[in-house]
């Protein structure tokens, strides 16, 4: 892709504005936060110190606002006390112009660095660097400073207690997660029914996963209908799958096909039904044509072998998530054998600190890592924005590092989409807050109120897009400063030059210094491949001993090919807008070699969905295989990251001595040779890159 073009798309991206389902209640609370800080800040003290305490609470508010499935009040207290710091320290050295540089660089650095421990601690870490550069200009003295520090802290407190005092959807993200997993699972239903071999999307499975992790107190005040639905839906998804497909399930056409899509239909209706009952709390209602087809009893009679055996188990799973959304009491809790009872624990705060420390020192030692490139450039835009700021004779130049700060993140398209958005949004802004300044020559109090309005605005609208977030940030402020007796005069005209200025470096900055994900595809895509060769293998390795296999182990390989699958289609999105030229990987060899793995992934579900019980007659042959498939998907991902084509004589020598003999029925055996043409398919696809063999 050209600059041209990629500045387009960022341009594009950056100012488009999405639907997305509003809060109003928790904007609202939110802004009832801030306005209560701010009242009480002028009760008590000074325009200034209501300013201070002011950005500790709409830090905070914000803080609340990110993907995160930690408690709210946490976050806000994370984010207030953070600020607070930073801002007493930038205060104590502030006066040191040389030490107060060196300060903002290091903060700035390791502020980049905490992208290295999730987005919202990388969002949160920023906010509070940007934030910082203001407050450290509105204290006096020492005691004055650590005054407006403890404003800021109380700032994050309130916005913390009304989360507490009156809570909004008490679990509604954890709803919405798990609900969106079983739509996501009944449109998937649907699909099969004219498509056998439709794709799955599971990251909705993923994000459900997530959300599910809880602390030790909050499994105990879980609410039931989020207990065992999720592991239940991932039971359900290889049953769907292998009922559907001809290859080990009912036949293309016939009786049995016909029968297979009422099944699934049905399989749709419940899980669409116990979607919604999760999503609102409802008692759940599942249409009488569903439960009709699943209690049909010529089941047996129509469907036969492998596909029997999928319906069967697909109506035992069904009626357990009826049961389950209902709170009638069901087996679901019960693990599967050899996995764990407990619910899944979230670490605390105080536990993942040194987690979090260890990744920032890791990539902290990694020049070539996106997060230590990007920790650099921030770091580095910082300072010279800063001191831009110091020379250029305007007022206010910290608004140029705050701006780069803001817009700065470790990959390419965000980076130019945000600094293209906010200086779009600060444009339209500052104008509508000019024009409202020109006419209603607001004071102290209006001012307050205009401003906490425009965070009120901001707060409800900021998921819908960057640019309208940047509409109300940037009126908000010009309000929140002409409470403390600035003139729109005195602050407008600096605030778009130096937003300009500081978008600017950004974009500069990641065209010096990139962090380009195009040379990294085939990375990428040879650890996608060793995680579903894992996965295979493990799949495979049960049938050679039942009794002795543990499926937590296939479960946690099958984790690992989703996390690789992920990131690999994040991988291909960024580079796809990136102006840069593939570099041994096109676009066709990217596509064909990962729908090749696609496939495998696939066929590797459909032989899970068939595990034998311990009591089933071990395959010999089936160890040798496995075997096979774990060494060779290691070679083959070197080869693929040498730029060479992966062979695969072993897979292939082990399933010519493969004689069949103790297999249960045809899914395995078959599936084995579906595994060898999907790894041939992969090599396929890498062969018209036009590298030599391994």
């Amino acid at each position: 892709m050209s600059w041209l073009r990629a500045l387009k798309e960022a341009g594009r991206s950056g100012l488009k504005i999405e639907r997305r389902r509003l809060e109003p209640l928790i904007a609202v609370r939110a802004a009832v936060g801030l306005a209560l800080v701010i009242a009480l800040a002028l009760a008590i003290s000074t325009p200034a110190a209501a300013a201070s305490s002011a950005f500790g609470a709409y830090s905070a508010a914000i803080a609340t606002f990110q993907r995160s499935w930690r408690p709210r009040p946490v976050l806000a207290l994370v984010s207030g006390a953070s600020l607070a710091v930073s801002t007493f320290v930038g205060y104590l050295v502030g006066t040191q112009g040389a030490l107060f540089i060196v300060l903002l660089a290091v903060w700035t650095f390791l502020a980049g660095l905490a992208w290295a421990a999730g987005p919202t601690a990388g969002i949160i870490a920023s906010s509070n660097v940007a934030i910082m550069l203001v407050t450290v200009t509105l204290p006096t003295s020492v005691a004055n400073a650590a005054a407006h520090a403890g404003m800021i802290a109380l700032g994050g407190l309130v916005q913390a207690a009304l989360i507490v005092l009156f809570p909004v959807r008490r679990w509604g993200a954890q709803r919405d997660a798990l609900a969106d997993a079983l739509a996501a699972e009944a449109d998937y239903a649907r699909r099969l029914r004219q498509d056998p071999h439709a794709p799955f999307d599971a990251i909705p499975f993923m994000t459900a996963r997530s959300a599910a992790a809880v602390s030790a107190r909050q499994a105990r005040r879980r609410p039931a209908e989020l207990h065992g639905t999720r592991g239940l839906a991932e039971r359900i998804r290889p049953v769907l799958a292998s009922l559907a497909d001809p290859s080990v399930g009912a036949p293309a056409e016939g009786p049995e096909r016909d029968r297979a899509r009422e099944i699934l239909a049905a399989a749709a209706s419940v899980l669409d039904a116990s979607a919604h009952a999760i999503r609102h709390g409802k008692p759940m209602v599942v249409p009488a044509p569903a439960l009709a087809t699943l209690r049909t009893p010529d089941t047996g009679a129509i469907l036969t072998g492998p596909a029997h055996r999928s319906a069967v188990r697909l109506i035992a799973l069904l009626r357990d998530v009826v049961e389950t959304a209902r709170g009638a009491g069901t087996t679901t809790d019960q693990p599967e054998p050899d996995e764990p009872a407990a619910p899944l624990l979230r670490p605390s705060l105080t536990r993942l600190l040194p987690v979090a420390a260890r990744a920032m020192r890791r990539e902290a030692t990694r020049p070539d890592s996106p997060i230590h490139r990007h920790a650099l450039r921030v770091a580095v835009v910082a300072t010279v924005g800063y001191l831009l700021g110091e020379v250029l004779p305007l007022g206010h130049g910290y608004w140029a590092p705050m701006a780069a700060v803001m817009i700065m993140r470790p990959d390419f398209s965000q980076t130019y989409s945000r600094a293209i958005a906010r200086f779009g949004g600060t444009l339209v802004g500052v104008a509508l807050a000019t024009a409202v300044v020109q006419l209603a020559h607001p004071g102290l109090y209006l001012s307050a109120g205009l401003a906490v309005l425009c965070a009120g605005l901001m707060y409800l609208l900021m998921r819908t897009g960057y640019a309208v977030s940047q509409v109300f940030v940037a009126a908000y402020v010009v309000f929140l400063l002409g409470m403390g007796g600035l003139q729109w005069t005195q602050t407008v005209p600096d605030r778009v030059i130096l937003t300009l200025v500081g978008g600017l470096l950004a974009m500069i900055s990641y065209a010096v210094y990139p962090a380009w994900e195009t040379p990294r595809l085939r990375t990428r895509l040879a650890d996608w491949l060793i995680a579903v060769g894992r996965y295979s293998a493990e799949v495979v390795s049960h049938y050679a001993d039942p009794a002795g296999a543990r499926r937590s182990d296939v479960r946690q390989s099958l984790l690992a090919v989703r996390a690789a699958d992920a990131a690999w289609h994040e991988a291909l999105a960024r580079a796809a807008n990136e102006p840069v030229r593939h570099r041994g990987l096109s676009r066709a060899a990217a596509d064909d070699a990962a729908h090749a793995l696609d496939r495998l992934g696939r066929v590797s579900m459909l032989m899970e969905a068939h595990l034998p019980e311990r009591s089933t007659t071990p395959v010999p042959a089936a160890e040798a295989l496995s075997d096979a498939l774990r060494d060779s998907t290691e070679k083959a991902a070197r080869a693929v990251r040498d730029r060479r084509v992966p062979q695969w004589d072993e897979v292939r020598d082990a399933l010519a001595a493969w004689d069949g003999e103790g297999v249960p029925d045809r899914v395995v055996r078959k599936g084995a040779g579906l595994v060898l043409e999907s790894l041939e398919e992969f090599s396929e696809a890498l062969d018209d890159e036009g590298p030599r063999p391994a």
